[in-house]
């Protein structure tokens, strides 16, 4: 009798064994299917896609001379960053950080930084970051290995010597267009509490409430009509934003991917005028 019992209780434990590897094989493999990371590196996926790249046609040359100087400072990695600054006529602890797209930091990019200068009053240190360390181009082949060669870290990096170099009083708001607008969202996450607004043109967004809930501030999204950052991306992150307890103001614009740029064929003037003026708003709420 007490073998029997002794064999009963040696086969349960080793069912039950059986049971729980079982169950936490499953729960590791959901764990695995729902860990996903999205944001600036969720773009690299799409450079091998044709139509994407056929979203970014070259852009149109112009006459660009600008108000502001390139500036260089210390980064944590032993390297220099380097950006397109234009400084307030008066000395202030606002700053507002311009973010590239995809074909570096361009003449297009220094005359949106100086819009934002000249409308803002020119009471806001603008500072458009150099993503790519000097390379720009303007053949979209060239512009995806630019963007596929960046480095999460030194990125991290440059943002944080801009954050350096204005300094820790700096009230810093972010605004940027494409790869740059998703770079937007992730500046005003690593800036934590020096973070005052972020301004998210057509970039890909961060959707992950455990990110999102260390915002320190609301954002504005200004999106275009598209498949790839699409209707649906963007409610995903309506509604994380939500879980984490953030507000977000967004539109969807029914024009293409980067159509508010004017040195893109394709840019909307209308769409460009509308967008452009909720950004300023914002802008303007958050330089009083």
């Amino acid at each position: 009798m007490l073998k029997t019992s002794f064999y009963i209780s040696i086969l349960f434990m080793g069912l039950m064994g059986m049971f729980f590897s079982q169950n936490q094989s499953i729960e590791n493999e959901t764990e695995e299917i729902t860990i996903c990371h999205t944001g600036p590196s969720e773009m690299m996926a799409f450079l091998d896609d044709p139509k994407f790249v056929d979203f970014h046609p070259a852009p149109i040359p112009f006459d660009f001379e600008g108000l502001g100087e390139m500036v260089s400072f210390p980064a944590a990695d032993g390297k220099n960053a380097s950006g397109y600054l234009i400084k307030a006529k008066e000395p202030s602890n606002q700053w507002l950080f311009v973010f590239q797209e995809w074909w570096g930091l361009n003449d297009n990019i220094k005359e949106e930084s100086d819009r934002f200068y000249q409308d803002l009053g020119g009471r806001v240190n603008v500072l458009a970051l150099d993503m790519y360390d000097g390379k720009v181009t303007d053949k979209p082949q060239e512009a995806g290995t630019f963007m596929r060669g960046t480095n999460e870290t030194r990125l991290e990096n440059i943002v944080m010597a801009g954050r350096n170099f204005a300094g820790p009083e700096a009230r810093i708001a972010n605004v940027g267009w494409c790869f740059g607008g998703a770079w937007s969202l992730k500046s005003a996450l690593l800036l934590g509490h020096q973070n005052i607004g972020s301004i998210i043109y057509y970039g890909m967004p961060i959707r992950e409430v455990d990110q999102l809930i260390y915002l320190e501030s609301d954002v504005l999204g200004l999106f275009a009509t598209e498949e790839y950052i699409s209707k649906a991306v963007i409610e995903e992150f309506a509604i994380a934003m939500e879980a984490a307890g953030k507000e977000l103001e967004y539109k969807i614009f029914d024009a293409v991917h980067g159509f508010a740029n004017p040195s893109n064929p394709r840019h909307d003037k209308a769409a460009t005028k509308e967008a452009y003026g909720m950004a300023l708003k914002y802008l303007q709420r958050k330089f009083r």
